[in-house]
């Protein structure tokens, strides 16, 4: 068989969610297929940044919630120290502000102000950080 003869198809770059976690059969190989999405998380938890989910940041234009850069380093830091300690999901409470942070995905699910935390029950977290 000649080379020149072999058909190449290209993959594209970015594929859409439905299309996420296929795999294919190409030339005898099986290759597993990566979101956009899943890209980007794995380079985010590599690079050690911290995401905030488009729930949390819904909450926090409702509630007027402003983090200034100073404020989400210590968020950051004290996600490393709940990581350190096997915490997969974290309830973090800096000053009047409560975060639900997956520590998993190191990003912020969900983020209420004094007046939410009143009534609100946090469940499925298993530890607490009080940022300083």
């Amino acid at each position: 068989m000649e080379i020149n003869k072999i058909p190449v198809v290209p993959e594209p770059l970015v594929q859409s969610n439905s299309a996420a976690k296929t795999t294919k059969k190409q030339a005898g190989t099986i290759k597993t297929a990566e979101s956009f999405h899943d890209v980007l998380c794995r380079e985010l938890v590599i690079a050690g940044k911290l995401r905030v989910s488009a729930h949390a940041q819904k909450r926090m234009k409702e509630r007027n919630i402003t983090i200034d850069q100073q404020d989400w380093e210590k968020i950051n830091s004290a996600l490393h120290k709940v990581e350190a300690k096997g915490a997969k999901n974290s309830l973090m409470i800096h000053e009047d502000l409560a975060l639900i942070v997956s520590v998993t995905n190191r990003t912020v699910i969900s983020a209420m102000d004094k007046k939410a935390m009143k009534e609100h029950v946090f469940t499925n977290i298993d530890s607490a950080v009080i940022v300083k």
